[in-house]
């Protein structure tokens, strides 16, 4: 449910830690905006942002790091056309707000001093999809480095090859408050943590690493001993598997990709290119192809950022917007594409919820969110059991894509080569090589599996870095390349 009170609540947890310190209140934000508002600027906003991060970690039993760290500031922003100013401060007194107010609205119409009119007052609706807690006080201190040192614990005690653990704790509350030109205040209040465990296996001289790991927008007691049994259980397996890898075949086959993270390869041949900005400006493999065919029949694509607690899953965008469930993709027909405020308007469409940047010394952009496929009918056995030859890529680690051509490179960290239906040995190397558009179209057999990733996603853009959610449903796609080193 989207609804005004939601935002009440976190403009008042916003304005104690943002606001009412330096002597601002609505009164001053509206007056900043006044100012930067002169003839020939289309939009403005001040985005106050407090952010207080805590990490841990730990290594051969011993906590090696621990970082805390707070900041804060604003970032004031004038829009004219497709050009943007942008100045921003961590000094929250109102003379350094009036200074940035005063440096961004020169991008507007020169020698005129009558004022563009600001909007009236009005309350941002927003979704109430997590908890407003501060997640770094879910645990004390002795209670996070017991954490660590069960993680380590439970991965040595899982197999005698597991020869070193290192473990990681992270957590952040970061509040938000968005003034826009239009009268619009909304505000948020975001906590996010992770929990990760990397093992290293040895056998016979040979050493392979596996990892694994979770989290969301929910405090630290949410991993208990299920939670952290389930991730270090993947991250031993997956080191366990390498040990026993044969190098990758190559050439072109038919691969098929496992649910959950995978969904990363979506991510990042497909979701990257169906962002505003990109279709915009005409440098996508998407641009002016809404309504036609882009992916097989059954394929539907959607980010999605109102999912309760997930990392990458927003109140309000960064910009003050409702966070939606965007279809992106119907049944094969593509059917719109990620925009913030500015792309959006440029385009004649809404915003969708997306327009996210890095903190308040960035600028916002069309990002993802949550960003999956939806399932199929088939049974994931019967998916592999249709394989005469080719590869299962059960989990990936890094890639990279080119947005104008849509060409992927994608290297999985555990794969197996598949004869006649069957599972035969997992193998290493396999490097993934396609273009996202064409993949689409190659998509065969979808899978009744869809699964989210554990909440450990992030996506970086033009130099910003922000929490996003992948997923999909077990994939067969027809005719990839695989470089392998066999």
């Amino acid at each position: 449910m989207i609804a005004t009170e939601p935002t009440i609540s976190r403009l008042a947890t916003a304005s104690e830690l943002l606001l009412t310190p330096y002597g601002l209140d609505e009164t001053h934000l509206m007056r900043a905006l006044g100012e930067i508002m002169v003839p020939g600027v289309d939009d403005a906003d001040l985005y106050f942002q407090y952010t207080r991060s805590e990490g841990w970690s730990l290594e051969e039993g011993i906590v090696k790091t621990g970082s805390f760290s707070i900041d804060q500031g604003v970032g004031v922003r004038a829009v004219t056309g497709d050009k943007t100013a942008f100045a921003y401060s961590d000094d929250l007194s109102w003379a350094a707000l009036q200074d940035a107010a005063h440096n961004v609205r020169a991008i507007g119409a020169q020698g005129q001093n009558r004022k563009a009119r600001v909007g009236k007052r009005k309350v941002a609706k927003a979704r109430s999809l997590y908890g407003a807690h501060d997640p770094i006080s879910t645990l004390n201190s002795a209670e996070k480095v017991a954490l660590l040192e069960r993680v380590e614990r439970l991965a040595k005690s899982r197999d005698p090859r597991i020869v070193q653990v290192m473990a990681g704790l992270a957590s952040e509350y970061d509040v938000v408050l968005v003034a826009r030109a239009d009268g619009t205040l909304a505000a948020d209040v975001r906590p996010l943590v992770r929990l990760s465990v990397t093992v290293i296996a040895e056998q016979n001289g040979r050493r392979e690493v596996g990892s694994a790991g979770g989290g969301g927008r929910f405090g630290l007691d949410r991993f208990d001993d299920t939670l952290m049994a389930q991730y270090v259980d993947e991250a031993v397996k997956s080191a366990l598997v390498n040990l026993e890898a044969r190098p990758a075949p190559a050439g072109e086959m038919t691969v098929v990709l496992g649910p959950g993270w995978p969904g990363i390869l979506l991510h990042e041949a497909v979701g990257h290119g169906l962002e505003g900005d990109f279709n915009r400006k005409g440098s996508s493999a998407f641009s002016g192809r809404v309504g036609q065919r882009v992916a097989a029949k059954g394929v539907t694509v959607l980010d999605d950022g109102t999912i309760t607690d997930r990392r990458g899953s927003l109140n309000v965008d960064d910009e003050g917007h409702a966070s939606q469930k965007n279809v992106l993709i119907e049944d094969g027909i593509l059917r719109g594409y990620i925009q913030d405020s500015l792309n959006a308007r440029l385009m004649g469409v809404k915003p969708t919820g997306n327009g996210r940047r890095e903190s308040y010394a960035h600028l916002p952009m069309p990002r993802m969110t949550n960003t999956y496929m939806l399932g199929g009918d088939k049974d994931p056995g019967e998916i592999i059991a249709s394989i005469k030859k080719g590869l299962y890529a059960s989990n990936f680690g890094g890639g990279q894509v080119d947005i104008t051509s849509g060409k992927f490179v994608f290297s999985a960290s555990q794969a197996y080569w598949v004869e006649n239906g069957k599972i035969q040995y997992p193998v290493k190397g396999a490097t993934i090589v396609g273009s996202g558009p064409e993949s689409l179209k190659k998509v065969t057999m979808i899978g009744n599996d869809l699964a989210l990733d554990s909440g450990v996603g992030t996506c970086g853009k033009e130099g910003q870095s922000v929490p996003v959610g992948v997923g999909q449903p077990t994939l067969r796609i027809e005719g990839l390349t695989v470089g392998g080193t066999a």
